[in-house]
């Protein structure tokens, strides 16, 4: 019945509605390109590059004779890729991290979020070009770049939702009946944090692939012959006023990707949170 009913408020909600159509596209699109594109991504023919949409190459092909629609498909699967482990990466440490500062108090919470606060002091691009410089460009040093990012923004959250909970009476009363900290987080704190994780996770999610479109672009990221969002508007910055297109497309796609995972965000918060569920 609560699935049920999910569902139902889920079909009526217009961001979550647009948000998974947008999302699904995506998805879609980088699960197609693991079977079948129009073309190869990486194959070049120079004799046609800068060729106008056709029947042949329906969006047309870039300076170096590549098939847009097949760079566009693999493309949304690297980014996919990116944000899935980065966001993954992030919220897996950064909610052990957030729990055990929530579940331990003092000199262990101060300990945590201390250690947060410094490593907020290197955002995903500056982590990356340090990367870069030790261990080269590619799409590992996004992921590990990004994914460091996240950890103290989950652990953040995680905490200021835990500490909310710990004060609740239900778990005031399974710490009277005798009842370990750890065991109370397991049980009673991350069930009733969850949706708060989900939703942030939806929208990190989205930055994580914006993140890893700006990376690509300033050569940081995914490095070539993989394709990459990014790139591809790095590559097409040349041919502005040539060839417009070449820079169009990839906006879009990452447009896309971005505003989906976006409403998709603000849909579940909406459905996941008690109040404003019993107002729709």
């Amino acid at each position: 019945m609560a699935a049920t009913s999910f569902a139902r408020r889920a079909l009526r909600h217009p961001s979550f509605v647009a948000g998974a159509l947008l999302s699904s596209l995506v998805v879609a699109a980088a699960l197609l390109s693991l079977v079948w594109t129009p073309w190869p991504p990486g194959d070049i023919d120079v004799m046609r590059k800068l060729q106008p949409p056709s029947a042949s190459h329906w969006l047309g092909t870039d300076a170096f004779g590549r098939d847009v629609v097949s760079l566009l498909l693999a493309g949304a699967r690297n980014s996919l890729l990116v944000g899935t482990v980065a966001v993954a990466v992030g919220l897996v440490f950064g909610t052990a991290l957030g729990l055990l500062a929530s579940a331990r108090r003092g000199w262990v919470e101060e300990v945590i979020m201390r250690l947060t606060d410094f490593t907020f002091a290197f955002p995903a691009l500056l982590s990356a070009i340090m990367m870069t410089a030790v261990f080269g460009p590619g799409i590992v040093v996004s992921i590990v770049a990004i994914g460091l990012f996240y950890v103290p923004v989950f652990a953040r959250i995680t905490r200021g939702s835990a500490n909310a909970v710990w004060s609740r009476e239900f778990v005031l009363a399974a710490r009277a009946a005798g009842r370990g900290r750890m065991r109370i987080t397991l049980e009673h704190v991350l069930p009733n944090i969850a949706s708060v994780l989900i939703v942030q996770g939806t929208v990190h999610f989205a930055l994580a692939i914006l993140a890893e479109a700006a990376l690509s672009y300033l050569g940081l990221g995914t490095q070539p012959p993989q394709p990459s969002w990014g790139r591809m508007l790095n590559d097409a910055q040349a041919l502005l006023f040539q060839a417009p297109r070449l820079a169009v497309f990839p906006g879009i796609a990452i447009a896309v990707a971005v505003l989906g995972l976006n409403l998709l965000g603000d849909g579940l918060r909406d459905l996941l949170d008690p109040r404003l569920a019993r107002r729709r």
